[in-house]
């Protein structure tokens, strides 16, 4: 069951004194994805990590960022959806969370957009059983529609299997 509501999109999806937010826009699936272009540190083409025993499949390994031990996730593995090769689109974006930096694999990065208000709105409700707590919003730009992630609650899922990394760094 999905409810549709045309509320407006939680505080935390929009900008301060309506000046547009910026998110940085990417595909897993040949869905649409967007992340606060402030938590994004770099996007590097993708390099194979460095694997660790007995990590859950999304947990590819770590990579060795100038120094800093960083976990790798398969973003697409995470959200349930099939594993694919890695091509010349996948990248790892490099996201600063609020505790901690993550390498996330994501099948292609499109672009910047710019995104105001009113084209930010709340999440559907879903049956209880979806989880949706990385979830901020949903976006409409044109014809395109955006998922946007709420990276500091990604990162705390449990789910992520991110504590035995979190000792690496």
């Amino acid at each position: 069951m999905i409810t549709t509501l045309n509320r407006p999109a939680p505080p935390a999806a929009t900008a301060p004194s309506g000046r547009p937010r910026e998110f940085l826009a990417f595909e897993i699936d040949a869905q649409e994805y967007g992340v606060d272009i402030l938590q994004v540190r770099e996007i590097r083409a993708f390099e194979a990590p460095v694997p660790l025993a007995n990590a859950p499949e999304h947990l590819l390994g770590r990579l060795n960022l100038r120094g800093v031990f960083v976990p790798v996730i398969d973003l697409r593995l995470h959200f349930g959806a099939r594993s694919a090769a890695f091509d010349e689109r996948t990248v790892v974006i490099v996201l600063q969370g609020a505790e901690r930096l993550i390498g996330a694999v994501v099948d292609a990065v499109s672009d910047v957009i710019a995104l105001h208000g009113e084209q930010i709105r709340a999440l559907p409700t879903f049956h209880p059983s979806v989880t949706s707590d990385h979830l901020l919003a949903i976006a409409s730009l044109d014809d395109r529609t955006l998922t946007l992630l709420n990276l500091d609650k990604l990162l705390a899922s449990p789910a992520l299997g991110l504590a035995a990394a979190s000792t690496l760094n």
